[in-house]
C-alpha cells in the first residue's frame, strides 16, 4: 500500500506547492528585512546617538543571541505542536517587536527589543524550511528549498531599498524602517489560516483523517486519483502507536549534526559578520552614509543569481558538492573583499561574495532537514542553526577587534578561513538527493 508521503514525493509540482512555497517564502523574506534593516540602523545611530563601536557590536550581536534560543526552542515545539502553529507565532513575536524597537529612546531598550525579535526569527528559520521541504516533490525537494530560501535574497533587497531610500530621509527615518517591521506581525494570521499542517507531523501524532484530507487536496490540485476514493468503507487507520524517543546524537545522526552543526557555525561566522558591519566598514573608509548604503544595496542584489544557480546546480551535483563548491567561491570572495581598495574592487569583491554565500545558505537549508527522521526533523534543524547563531553573536562582536588588529584584511581574512573549514565540514554529511525523507 502507498502511504501518504510517498503519495505526495509521487506527485508534479501544482499551484498547491507554488501556494505553499510562496506563503511560507512571503515570511521568510520578511524575516531576512528585519535582519537586514539593523546594518543601516547601526550605521545611522553610530551617527546619531555618537555610539562606540561596542555599542553597535551589542547591536548587531544582541538578536543573534535571541535567534540561537529562538532556533532550539522553535525545532522543538515544531516537533511537539506542529510546523505551521510555530511559524505563525514567530511571525507574531519578531513583527511586534520590531514595530515597538522604532519607539525606542535608549541603546539598553533598543538591545533589549532586539533580543526579543531574535527569539522569533530564530525559531522561524529551520521551522519553514522543515515544512516546505516535507511537502515537496522528491525529485525536486533540494530546488524547491532553495527557491524558499531565495526569499531573503528578496528581504535583504528590501532592507537595502528601505536603508538606501528611508533611513537618510531625516533623523527619525530609522524608526520608520523599523516600523515597517510590523508587516510579519499582520502576515501571521495568513501563515495561520492559509498554510497547511505537515503531513508527516500530523501522522506522528495520530490525526490521519487530517493527513489524509491534505493529501487528498494535493492530489486534486495535480488531478490525481487518490487510492481508494469513492469507497465508502475505508479500512480503519491503525492505532497510533508510541514512538521511541530519539536524539540526533543517537548513533547514525551524531556524525552527520556534528557535521552540520560546523557548516552553520562557519556559515554564520562569515556571513553576519560580514553584512551586518558592510554599511558601517564602508562609513569607516570615508564614504558617506548614502553612498556606502548605495554600495551595499548593488552588493545585495547579486544574492539573487547566487541562488538561482545553487537551485539548478543542487539536484544536478547534489547537495554536499553544491554546498562545498559556493562556501569555497565564499571564502575566496572573502579575501578579495578584504584587499579591495578601490569603489569598483569593493563592489565586484562584494557581489561575488554575495553570489557564492547566498547560494550556500540554499544548499544549507536544502540539506539539513533531509538528515533526519520524522520525530527529531525539527529539532536537528533548530539545533543546527541555534549553534550556528552563537557565531553571530561572536562575529559582530570581534569585528571591531580584528579591525584594530589588522584592518579589512584581517577582518575578511578571518571569514575567509571560517568558510573554508565549513567547506572541509560539508563533505562529511551523506548525499541524500532524489532520496524520500525518513519516517
Amino acid at each position: 500500500m502507498t502511504t501518504r508521503t510517498q503519495r505526495l514525493d509521487q506527485l508534479p509540482f501544482t499551484a498547491k506547492h507554488r501556494r505553499l512555497l510562496g506563503g511560507s517564502g512571503v515570511g521568510w523574506a520578511l524575516d531576512a528585512m528585519d535582519v537586514g534593516l539593523i546594518s543601516f540602523v547601526m550605521a545611522a545611530l553610530a551617527v546619531q546617538w555618537n555610539l562606540s563601536s561596542t555599542q553597535l557590536s551589542w547591536i548587531g550581536s544582541i538578536g543573534f543571541l535571541g535567534m540561537a534560543i529562538g532556533a532550539s526552542v522553535g525545532g522543538l515545539l515544531a516537533d511537539r505542536i506542529g510546523r505551521r502553529q510555530v511559524f505563525a507565532m514567530t511571525l507574531l513575536v519578531y513583527g511586534l517587536a520590531t514595530g515597538a524597537a522604532a519607539l525606542s529612546t535608549s541603546v539598553a531598550m533598543l538591545i533589549a527589543l532586539r533580543f526579543v525579535v531574535g527569539l522569533g526569527l530564530g525559531a522561524e528559520l529551520p521551522v519553514a524550511s522543515t515544512l516546505v521541504s516535507e511537502f515537496a516533490p522528491r525529485k525536486i525537494r533540494g530546488r524547491v528549498v532553495v527557491a524558499l530560501e531565495a526569499f531573503w535574497a528578496a528581504g535583504w533587497l528590501l532592507a537595502a531599498l528601505i536603508g538606501y531610500f528611508v533611513v537618510p530621509l531625516n533623523d527619525d527615518g530609522w524608526r520608520w524602517a523599523l516600523a515597517i517591521g510590523l508587516l510579519p506581525a499582520a502576515y501571521a494570521l495568513v501563515v495561520r489560516l492559509g498554510l497547511p499542517e505537515s503531513v508527516r507531523f500530523l501522522e506522528s501524532k495520530g490525526r490521519y483523517a487530517d493527513a489524509e484530507a491534505i493529501v487528498r487536496d494535493y492530489e486534486r490540485s495535480a488531478g490525481v486519483a487518490a487510492p481508494g476514493e469513492g469507497i465508502v468503507d475505508a479500512p480503519a487507520e491503525p492505532a497510533p502507536t508510541e514512538v521511541p524517543r530519539r536524539s540526533i546524537w543517537d548513533e547514525g545522526l551524531r556524525a552527520r549534526t556534528a557535521g552540520l552543526w560546523i557548516v552553520w557555525f562557519g556559515i554564520n561566522f562569515s556571513y553576519y559578520g560580514a553584512f551586518i558591519w558592510l554599511p558601517s566598514l564602508l562609513v569607516a573608509q570615508g564614504f558617506d552614509l548614502v553612498t556606502s548604503f548605495g554600495y551595499t544595496l548593488i552588493i545585495t542584489f547579486a544574492q539573487l543569481p547566487g541562488y538561482g544557480v545553487a537551485a539548478w546546480l543542487i539536484e544536478v551535483w547534489g547537495r554536499r558538492i553544491t554546498l562545498a563548491a559556493f562556501l569555497a567561491g565564499s571564502a575566496v570572495s572573502a579575501a578579495l573583499f578584504g584587499l579591495a581598495d578601490t569603489p569598483a574592487a569593493i563592489i565586484a569583491a562584494g557581489m561575488a561574495l554575495s553570489f557564492f554565500n547566498l547560494g550556500a545558505w540554499g544548499a544549507l537549508y536544502a540539506i539539513g532537514p533531509e538528515l533526519y527522521p520524522t520525530p527529531v526533523r525539527g529539532s536537528g534543524t533548530g539545533a543546527a542553526a541555534a549553534f550556528g547563531r552563537l557565531a553571530s553573536i561572536i562575529a559582530p562582536l570581534l569585528v571591531p577587534l580584528l579591525l584594530d588588529g589588522g584592518g579589512n584584511a584581517l577582518v575578511f581574512g578571518a571569514f575567509a578561513a571560517s568558510f573554508v573549514v565549513a567547506a572541509v565540514a560539508a563533505f562529511t554529511l551523506p548525499e541524500r538527493a532524489r532520496e524520500a525523507l525518513e519516517d
